[in-house]
């Protein structure tokens, strides 16, 4: 299975250049943001648009092959975020910090598993903050 250049395209049109994740934007980013699969071919994902979505590096490498993560609060078993079907807002917030708060069981494993508040990713989130750069605009 390969992702196609037009399929590639499409998908960061579709994210508009923010990672779909913890909505880094591509501008000005050195690394390439990756084309994921929300859930892994390893896992029986598809190459079809809906199971691909835009990734900055650092969340892609994290997530690797992940589909589920312990929430931190419950500590029970949870499938990660999936954007395709799940609306970002419902699951994450943004605080006055920029630290990634999950507001679901979803949203906290994917913070959890994609290890979106480590300080280099606040100290990056909050540099391009002070420039009007995050969080990315996605609509």
């Amino acid at each position: 299975m390969t992702v196609s250049p037009s399929q590639r395209q499409f998908v960061r049109e579709r994210a508009r250049g923010c990672c779909e994740y913890c909505r880094l934007g591509q501008i000005g980013k050195t690394v390439p943001f990756h084309i994921d699969h929300i859930v892994p071919v390893k896992h029986g994902g598809s190459d079809d648009v809906d199971n691909l979505c835009l990734a900055c590096y650092n969340c892609n490498a994290y997530k690797s092959h992940d589909l589920t993560g312990f929430d931190p609060v419950t500590g029970e078993i949870t499938r990660l975020y999936h954007p395709r079907t799940q609306a970002w807002s419902d699951h994450f917030a943004i605080r006055n910090n920029l630290q990634i708060v999950g507001l679901t069981p979803e949203g906290r494993a994917t913070v959890s598993v994609l290890k979106m508040n480590l300080e280099e990713r606040l100290e990056s989130r909050q540099a391009l903050a002070e420039i009007s750069e995050y969080p990315c605009q996605t609509e």
